[in-house]
C-alpha cells in the first residue's frame, strides 16, 4: 500500500482512484462499510482504491490541550487499511492551511485537480471545509462539475438499532464493555506501546509484567482484563491490568500484562495488546499478599476466557477481525 503525505498535489501514478473519504477513528464496521463500496466500485473500473484520511485528528487540531481518545493512532490505522486491502492512502496533514480551505477549494482543488479523483465515497454525516461547510449534497455537486462520482453510504445499523460510531466504542471501552466494543469494530480493539521499566512489584509477587502508559486520552476502564500480546511476530496470552495500583498507593494509570508461559526481556520494545474480556474492576488490597492471591484468581479466569476464544473466535466472522487471526501486525 502507498502513503501520500500531501493535500497539493498526487504522484501521477497515484491519480484517478476511487477515494473513500474520512477520519476512520478505529476503522470500525460503519468504516469497512463505505470502503467496500470504494473497492467495489474501483474493481468494476478497474482503478486503485484509495482513502483520505486526515492527521492529526481535527478535534485534536481544534482543541490540542484537551486529550482525545484516539482508537487508532495513525500507525494502527494505516496497517488496518492495508489489511482491507486499500491500494493507496493520502494522510493530509491537519494543518491551518488545510483547516482554512473552503469546500469548494477541497472538493474542485484537491479532490478533483490534485488528486484527480475518478470517484469519491463517503459516509452519510461527512461534512469538510472551512467551518465544515461542505455538505454530502455539495459534493455531490461539485463532483459532477469536476467530472467525478459521488457515492454517500447511509447508517450501517448493528442488530438493526444501533449505528456504528466511533463515539460509542469509546464509551464502551471507558465502562469495560470489551464485547460490544468489538463487535462494533469488527476486531479486538488494540493498543501499542513501548515496554518501560516499572517498579518490579509484579516481580516480587511471582508476576512479572510489562509495562507501558496508554497515550493521552485512551481512557479505558480501569480493572483486570483478558488479554492477548503481540511481539516480533508472536502471540502470548496474558492477564492484563489497567489503573493506577491503588494497593501501593494510587500513581498515575499504567497499563501492565503478565504473559503466561513466558520468560524474556521486553524493555524498550514495542508491543501490542488486545483486550478480549474484562475480568473485574479495580480494587485496592490490604498487602501485596491478598493482591497476590487475587491474581491467581484472575489469571485462572482469563486463561479460561481466552481458551474459549481460541476454540470460537467471534471476530473471525468479520473481514479485519480474520486477517488479523492469522497476522501480527508490524510494530513501528
Amino acid at each position: 500500500m502507498d502513503i501520500v503525505r500531501s493535500w497539493r498535489e498526487a504522484p501521477p501514478d497515484q491519480k484517478g482512484a476511487v477515494l473513500a473519504i474520512g477520519n476512520f477513528d478505529g476503522v470500525h464496521r460503519g468504516h469497512q462499510a463505505v470502503l467496500g463500496v470504494a473497492k467495489a466500485i474501483a474493481a468494476a473500473e478497474g482503478r486503485k482504491t484509495g482513502a483520505v484520511i486526515f492527521e492529526p485528528h481535527p478535534r485534536e487540531f481544534f482543541a490540542p490541550g484537551r486529550p482525545f481518545f484516539r482508537l487508532t493512532p495513525l500507525p494502527v490505522k494505516l496497517e488496518l487499511l492495508e489489511a482491507l486491502g486499500l491500494d493507496v492512502v493520502f494522510v493530509l496533514p491537519f494543518d491551518r492551511p488545510l483547516a482554512d480551505l473552503s469546500a469548494d477549494a477541497f472538493a474542485t482543488d484537491v479532490l478533483g485537480e490534485a488528486f484527480g479523483a475518478r470517484h469519491v465515497v463517503v459516509g452519510y454525516d461527512f461534512v469538510y471545509g472551512k467551518g465544515r461547510t461542505g455538505t454530502v449534497s455539495h459534493l455531490a455537486a461539485s463532483g459532477e462539475a469536476a467530472g467525478y462520482g459521488v457515492d454517500v453510504v447511509e447508517p450501517v445499523q448493528l442488530k438493526g438499532k444501533t449505528v456504528f460510531a466511533s463515539s460509542a466504542i469509546r464509551e464502551h471501552l471507558s465502562k469495560g464493555r470489551i464485547r460490544e466494543a468489538a463487535e462494533q469494530l469488527g476486531y479486538w480493539w488494540r493498543a501499542r506501546g513501548a515496554v518501560a521499566h516499572g517498579a518490579g512489584r509484579g516481580q516480587g509477587l511471582g508476576f512479572p509484567t510489562v509495562n507501558f502508559k496508554l497515550l493521552p486520552g485512551q481512557d479505558v476502564c480501569h480493572g483486570i482484563y483478558a488479554m492477548r500480546v503481540h511481539h516480533a511476530g508472536g502471540r502470548h496470552d496474558a492477564a492484563g491490568y489497567v489503573g493506577p495500583r491503588p494497593t501501593f498507593g494510587a500513581g498515575e494509570p499504567a497499563l501492565e500484562a503478565f504473559l503466561f508461559d513466558f520468560s524474556g526481556d521486553l524493555y524498550d520494545q514495542t508491543i501490542e495488546v488486545e483486550f478480549i474480556d474484562f475480568i473485574r474492576p479495580d480494587q485496592a488490597f490490604p498487602d501485596g499478599e491478598a493482591l497476590a492471591a487475587q491474581m491467581d484468581k484472575d489469571c485462572e479466569a482469563v486463561r479460561a476466557v481466552l481458551a474459549r476464544v481460541e476454540a470460537s473466535d467471534p471476530m473471525r466472522q468479520f473481514p479485519l477481525g480474520a486477517a488479523l487471526a492469522t497476522r501480527t501486525l508490524d510494530c513501528r
